[in-house]
């Protein structure tokens, strides 16, 4: 998959494409009836399948301490993207110069001029331009000055309710991991690469891999069952705490995994963390060997949950 960084490399970009726009965040089973559109057009058009993404997010830039916690990171995104077989994706780097373009300059920089565009997927909600001055009835006008074609999303619902990043976000915040995986058609993964933590862990007989999350928010907390996938293992079970880890004063915002009979050094390695099963809330615990119990008990509920399900 070829990445477009930036309206400043569009002249790298592929012309002539099928694309959709969005924030595709979660990659879900509505994004993903969205790109399978874009496959198939593409196909028949004998031309590139395109994704357009903003970074930030349009709300991270406006409201940022308002935004919506992000369901993944952008590395994450490029690379669900990319295994469901979009042929490039056009990152444009969301700021005051981007917001200020008109609709106008939107359509014939960028789709026309920057991409080429063939045929566009897009929701019929979606806005743009300075002040959102364009919408779908524009896109369409535009469309048949610039002769390409404009359709809507198909909507894409699930146990009688729209399937969105939102209601995944609500669904990790009350720990419904099974929603959430059904939502999003796979598990719900964490990834980032392993540093070196407070080594607590190690003191109390639990040595965990710690991963720091560069997001402005998370959209879940609490202790899970997960598995782990990378530096040669394949989900492989573990526990998980995400959060600040009141009992030890923490400040950062941290995913801390504890390998289930695993020794080795993992420092370093990038690493992919699969929620599997909710198991508590994070609580503050009355020093250490208070957690160390509590820890203990964790892991015997994951050991419970693994042998049952036999994952």
């Amino acid at each position: 998959m070829q990445l477009i960084r930036g309206t400043h490399n569009l002249h790298h970009a592929q012309f002539g494409c099928v694309a959709t726009i969005g924030n595709f965040d979660g990659v879900h089973l509505g994004h993903r009836k969205i790109l399978a559109r874009v496959r198939e057009q593409a196909r028949d058009l004998g031309v590139v399948s395109t994704v357009m993404l903003f970074e930030p997010q349009p709300q991270e830039f406006f409201v940022p301490e308002q935004a919506p916690a992000r369901l993944m990171s952008l590395r994450d995104k490029l690379r669900t993207l990319a295994a469901l077989g979009v042929d490039q994706v056009f990152c444009a780097r969301f700021d005051n110069s981007f917001r200020s373009q008109s609709a106008d300059a939107f359509v014939r920089d960028l789709l026309v001029d920057g991409l080429g565009v063939r045929h566009l997927v897009v929701g019929d909600d979606f806005r743009f331009g300075s002040g959102r001055e364009g919408d779908f009835a524009y896109l369409c006008e535009a469309g048949r000055r610039f002769d390409f074609s404009v359709e809507d999303t198909p909507t894409c619902e699930l146990l009688g309710a729209r399937v969105s990043s939102t209601r995944v976000r609500e669904a990790l915040a009350v720990g419904d991991v099974a929603l959430t995986e059904q939502l999003l058609g796979r598990p719900y993964v964490i990834s980032g690469r392993v540093h070196q933590g407070d080594r607590i862990g190690r003191t109390i007989g639990v040595p965990t891999a710690n991963l720091p999350l560069r997001r402005l928010r998370v959209p879940i907390s609490g202790v899970f069952a997960v598995t782990v996938t990378g530096a040669g293992l394949k989900d492989a079970p573990a526990v998980a705490n995400m959060g600040y880890r009141p009992t030890v004063g923490g400040v950062d915002w941290r995913l801390e995994v504890h390998l289930l009979d695993y020794t080795g050094d993992l420092y370093g390695r990038h690493l992919e963390v699969a929620l599997r099963h909710y198991i508590r809330p994070e609580q503050k615990f009355d020093g250490l060997e208070a957690l160390r119990s509590a820890i203990h008990n964790d892991i015997d509920n994951a050991r419970h949950w693994f042998a049952e399900t036999g994952l």
